[in-house]
């Protein structure tokens, strides 16, 4: 209360002292020189595009949100697909570096569900091919890659603090970055590309972050370390549970790295599993137990997206074969042991009751797991 209090007496809503105060406690926890208050992890994205020039293709993985492509598509930027690794489900270094081309002026790549990516492959890439590296790090704020934050790797790393993240402020974004000219355009850029003179330097837009959000997200800072042991303590109780069935496969997250688990996904394998994915989420839907499919159909499969296929560069084997069986279970802060066990019970006898051969429909399903419950 007492950051709203202060937005109240001092009358200042936008880009003021609890903004300023949010950028340098972000600064310090991410070990980073720059952070940049901003309106959403989109128009970050889209500013720090714009803020270093980019023409022609930029390699993006094709397994992410679609706001990542739309960054690019508002920039008048080329998508160029590229496959993921089949375990971590990060985007993968050998198929980026065999997408580069002479067009190529940047790689933007996510850290999918909060797994951190292959920061110093990619880094090398960038460094050896002369391009920009940005990292859309929307569900990664709390994050680690060896002992270090996410937040300093790259040219600029890009946060959402929307209200399904560790870090909310209602709405908003957060840019980091060493980069003392991208910092200064980001910020002029907020603002229309004005920095006070009322003479734009930049091609901006109104992306600027009200002192109300940014109250939300200073109170949410000390909370996000507890948040994500959490998460990992779900994900953990989720794997030792679900890891004896057939047909399921886990993100990998590598030794050295901690992730936030934004989402905590499966694959499912129709063949092995006994039900596709599809069947699985609505014999759960039917238990009240509610499922998504973040992020299917990946991008390269969506109608926006679809004409920027191109044949001899495709190579997507490993991202249709993941986000086809892709299902992301319940997990929050406050999602209570019991509710864990009760989802991955569920999922375990549907599993049981269909490697038996039975050929059930959803709702058969259904009265298999309320009669077991």
């Amino acid at each position: 209360m007492k950051y709203y209090q202060t937005a109240y007496r001092t009358g200042s809503i936008t880009n003021a002292s609890l903004v300023e105060h949010l950028e340098a406690a972000v600064a310090e926890q991410l070990e980073v020189k720059y952070c940049v208050a901003v309106s959403s992890c989109s128009s970050g994205l889209m500013m720090v595009l714009r803020a270093f020039g980019l023409s022609g293709e930029v390699i993006v993985p094709s397994f992410t949100f679609f706001a990542t492509g739309h960054a690019l598509l508002w920039n008048g930027l080329q998508p160029v697909f590229a496959d993921c690794n089949e375990e971590t489900w990060n985007v993968d270094p050998v198929d980026v570096e065999r997408k580069i081309s002479e067009r190529t002026s940047a790689i933007l790549v996510v850290h999918l569900y909060g797994n951190p990516c292959d920061v110093e492959a990619l880094g090398r890439m960038a460094s050896r091919h002369h391009l920009k590296l940005i990292f859309d790090a929307a569900h990664a704020f709390g994050s680690q890659h060896h002992g270090h934050p996410v937040g300093q790797f790259g040219d600029a790393e890009v946060f959402s603090l929307s209200p399904t993240k560790l870090l909310v402020a209602g709405e908003g974004g957060l840019v980091t970055t060493n980069d003392a000219i991208l910092a200064r355009a980001i910020r002029g850029m907020r603002n229309y590309g004005d920095l006070g003179a009322y003479d734009p330097e930049w091609l901006g837009m109104n992306a600027r972050m009200a002192e109300f959000n940014a109250a939300l997200a200073i109170a949410g800072l000390p909370l996000v370390k507890a948040k994500v042991a959490r998460r990992n303590c779900i994900a953990e109780k989720y794997a030792n549970l679900l890891s004896p069935l057939p047909g399921l496969r886990f993100q990998k997250v590598l030794a050295g790295e901690v992730s936030t688990y934004k989402d905590y996904s499966v694959h499912v394998s129709a063949d092995k599993f006994g039900m596709s994915r599809d069947n699985l989420a609505a014999a759960l839907l039917a238990e009240k137990i509610e499922t998504k499919r973040y992020f299917y159909p990946p991008l390269h499969k969506q109608k926006l997206y679809s004409s920027f296929q191109n044949g001899e560069r495709a190579g997507l084997d490993r991202t249709d074969f993941i986000t086809g069986g892709i299902l992301s279970l319940p997990i929050y802060e406050s999602l209570a042991d019991t509710t864990v066990e009760r989802v991955a019970h569920a999922i375990t006898r549907l599993a049981q009751f269909n490697t038996r051969g039975k050929k059930a429909t959803a709702k058969e399903r259904y009265h298999h797991v309320a009669a077991r419950s």
